[in-house]
């Protein structure tokens, strides 16, 4: 895939899909900053491309702006966001009837706020440079409604297919791209259960159309063509990641 810039930024790159996606731009030849409030993964690959890493709350301004500023001047400008940064927490995210709204906000705060801060202080450099391109990870959750519900996450997901679009057309004119993923089930630290309940890990992959619950890197690579100029004509839109769960009856 081909890359008209240099430079990323990949929020929520301490595990999982924002850690395969990562290792997937580090691979390309770019310079890649990973922030996350996790500790830095042992064994993160910084190359050819270079890697930095920053530890931090993703939902907190002074964070981002901070982490966006360092990156802009350490790599030349910042061509490239991938928002990955989530929360799923089972038992206390319910219905909205039931669960404490503060937890609703924390959720908010994470899943959807952070996601808001990163393109807010990026946009800028992005508009300083040759234009650029984001992916937000969103979820199928967004799409539907569910009898065991995590109210939270599935609204904060929605937030952000609808932040995307806003981005999308707001600064289109600059030759900025937003474009959302939407995964379906995928194996990772979110999804910790599926490792010591595999009869549940079975069942749900017999349910996916394809077989499988999906892999982290199933998602990076989605994120990498929709960053390249090969997706140079696509923006505002979001590709449904499910290995086919939403085209079920």
């Amino acid at each position: 895939m081909r890359f008209k810039g240099k430079s990323a930024l990949v929020c929520g790159a301490g595990g999982g899909i924002g850690l395969a996606t990562a290792r997937g731009l580090l691979s390309a030849g770019l310079n890649v900053a990973l922030a996350d409030i996790k500790d830095e993964p042992k064994g993160l690959a910084d190359g050819p491309g270079q890697a930095s890493y920053y530890q931090g709350d993703l939902s907190n301004e002074n964070f981002v702006r901070s982490v966006v500023e360092q990156t802009a001047s350490s790599q030349g400008g910042i061509d490239y966001l991938v928002n990955t940064t989530g929360v799923l927490w089972f038992g206390r995210d319910a219905s909205v009837t039931e669960m404490d709204m503060d937890l609703w906000d924390q959720v908010f705060a994470v899943n959807l706020k952070s996601f808001a801060l990163s393109a807010r202080h990026v946009v800028p450099h992005m508009q300083a440079g040759n234009g650029g391109a984001m992916v937000h990870i969103a979820s199928i959750d967004a799409l539907r409604g569910d009898g065991k519900p995590q109210d939270a996450y599935g609204a904060a997901k929605a937030g952000v297919i609808r932040l995307s679009k806003s981005l999308a057309i707001q600064f289109a004119a600059d030759g900025i791209r937003s474009n959302s993923i939407l995964p379906g089930p995928v194996r990772s630290p979110m999804q910790s259960r599926w490792e010591t309940n595999p009869e549940s890990l079975s069942a749900l992959s017999a349910h996916v159309p394809l077989g499988r619950v999906g892999e982290p890197e199933d998602i990076s690579a989605a994120c990498l063509f929709l960053l390249s100029d090969d997706a140079a004509f696509i923006t505002g839109t979001e590709l449904v990641a499910d290995g086919g769960c939403t085209a079920l009856p």
